[in-house]
């Protein structure tokens, strides 16, 4: 029997395409919890695997070469598992392209976009109540998401999927349009980006992945109020160079 792929996960938007796709491809994983509130990536166990900081990363006992293989960055790691597998990340050189030119749309794009829209929506507003500080970012970011939202609407008129069949592209895009609400988007205004939404939560493999972890995002309310919510965005919100 395969070894287990660890994942090592927290229940953020980038953490999710690694379980769908493991999901997705009938991978077994092990989940390897990195508490991002509580600064455990910085640990030096996790800083081996991901010299970044960030999760997702994974450990595959089973690597090209049969030994273990580590990797970060969440669209490598789709990448590889891509690779892996040979599922999800189209059958010729062509179809290839197209499934990478919408991983890094998602990748330099709509994740980075989104995920300010999040933080000048939701957190700044916790941590500098004048609103007048924060007012230019969440408008700044809130335009530019709506901009990419437009972008996904069109690629997606008379397609199911971002790149012909359902791919690792549509994998890495669909956890960042699932907050849509917390990027100040209406979701109809964009009905083929809300169809092909739709879409891809009903499959059995997504639903199963959007289970896991749901204790460990209850635990942490960055927008909250009181001593642990402070301490996770001193944490995540206050890093410089170490």
């Amino acid at each position: 029997m395969t070894a287990p792929i660890e994942i090592h996960f927290w229940p953020t938007p980038n953490g999710y395409k690694i379980v769908i796709a493991c999901e997705e491809m009938g991978l077994p994983y092990e989940m390897k919890p990195v508490n991002i509130g509580r600064g455990d990536q910085f640990e030096p166990a996790f800083q081996a695997i991901s010299p970044n900081g960030r999760m997702p990363a994974i450990v595959d006992p089973d690597g090209p070469d049969g030994q273990p293989i580590s990797i970060f960055e969440s669209g490598a790691i789709l990448q590889y598992l891509g690779r892996k597998t040979g599922k999800f990340y189209g059958a010729s050189a062509r179809e290839r392209v197209q499934v990478e030119e919408w991983l890094f749309w998602q990748m330099a794009g709509l994740g980075p976009m989104a995920g300010q829209a999040h933080h000048f929506r939701g957190y700044a507003p916790a941590m500098l109540p004048d609103r007048r500080l924060t007012a230019y970012g969440a408008t700044r970011y809130t335009n530019e998401v709506h901009r990419l939202y437009g972008v996904l609407n069109k690629r997606l008129d008379g397609r199911d999927f971002l790149a012909g069949d359902y791919s690792i592209a549509d994998m890495a895009a669909w956890p960042w349009v699932r907050p849509w609400k917390m990027q100040g988007i209406i979701l109809d205004e964009f009905p083929n980006v809300k169809a092909w939404s739709q879409r891809i939560g009903e499959r059995e493999a997504v639903k199963r992945s959007i289970e896991v972890g749901e204790d460990l995002r209850r635990s942490m309310d960055l927008a909250g109020a009181g001593r642990d919510a402070e301490a996770a965005r001193r944490i995540l919100f206050g890093q410089r160079a170490r």
